[in-house]
């Protein structure tokens, strides 16, 4: 491991105080300890991100590697109309990565934490031969029955979608192209950032989960996959209009069927999509519209097998189960 002192990295990364009272011992002890709460649920996940597989050098620096695998957890959290809390975080560290380049990782994890007010809690270190791995816990609360979950989608549904999609696919095809330290025109810094540093959208759970029935999932390997699996949980069809699908204007001079592909199929935009019912969706929008966020009605729930339709003028098909795997296809 390139670390020359694990107790003395370990004591750099510790935060120095809590943000939670129901946190009773964080890093020091053999685990962390909190206390529960009658009122609230708990959430927790979990994600992984492997050198060469979700990330490169070329791509990301070090600080967005941290930022990103944090706020791709934070992001369940999220579709679960939930707060974040607390976080654990575990490296496999290989010698060709430094203490310095560790030190940001931690800086890039701890700006978003900070964000959301997350304390780093625990986690490990240990080496390894080949490529740098990043595991992630996030822990959560949500008040009691108001967790949204993919099975909650009925008939008569409108279906929905957070901000704009494709982006980050986009900003990941010219990072690959050109690599990070590239002298970007300012749509494509845009797009870099959008793959480089996402916003998990926890202020829109937190306005969602004031209704009692609302579906939902975050975009983070496409659309195309996450509409299914709320079919596939909902017992339901749901179908969906190509022409509502929220773009950036910053892509919009790629071809036509490059563009949808980004759009069905790109991943890591950490949007949320999702159902409401018909009869709360004006009221949703209009308290999403007073916070500045976006959100857009693509399609509408109804009965049949779970499965998801896509309508092109005249034409729907079946939109298949499939996320893009981005770094399986270009680069290893």
């Amino acid at each position: 491991m390139s670390i020359h002192d694990e107790f003395s990295f370990i004591n750099s990364i510790t935060p120095k105080e809590s943000k939670h009272q129901h946190l009773i011992t964080g890093i020091g002890d053999d685990a962390a300890l909190y206390s529960g709460d009658s009122e609230v649920e708990e959430i927790i996940g979990m994600d992984t991100m492997v050198e060469g597989v979700h990330f490169t050098r070329n791509t990301m620096k070090p600080f967005h590697i941290g930022y990103k695998a944090l706020a791709s957890n934070i992001s369940d959290i999220a579709a679960m109309g939930g707060e974040p809390t607390f976080y654990l975080v575990s490296l496999a560290i290989p010698t060709t990565w430094d203490e310095a380049d560790l030190l940001e990782i931690y800086k890039g994890m701890r700006t978003i934490a900070d964000r959301y007010n997350m304390d780093l809690i625990g986690g490990d270190t240990v080496s390894t031969q080949h490529s740098l791995v990043i595991t992630i816990t996030v822990l959560g609360r949500i008040k009691k029955g108001r967790r949204l979950l993919r099975q909650n989608a009925k008939p008569n549904d409108i279906v929905f979608v957070t901000g704009n999609i494709g982006d980050s696919s986009v900003g990941l095809k010219l990072l690959l192209e050109h690599g990070c330290d590239y002298n970007f025109t300012s749509d494509e810094a845009y797009l870099v950032k959008r793959h480089q540093l996402p916003e998990p959208r926890i202020e829109i759970g937190r306005i969602l989960n004031k209704y009692s029935r609302v579906s939902l999932n975050d975009v983070s390997d496409g659309i195309a996959s996450e509409l299914n699996e709320i079919a596939i949980a909902s017992s339901v069809t749901l179908e969906i209009d190509a022409n509502r699908l929220p773009r950036s204007e910053s892509f919009s001079i790629y071809n036509q069927e490059d563009k949808k592909h980004w759009l069905l199929y790109g991943g890591e935009d950490y949007e949320l999509v999702g159902t409401v019912a018909p009869e709360v969706w004006y009221e949703v929008k209009a308290e999403c519209i007073r916070n500045n966020y976006k959100i857009t009605n693509i399609g509408y729930v109804k009965e049949g097998e779970p499965k998801v339709l896509l309508k092109e003028g005249n034409k729907t098909t079946v939109l298949q189960r499939q996320g893009y795997n981005h770094f399986r296809k270009n680069i290893l």
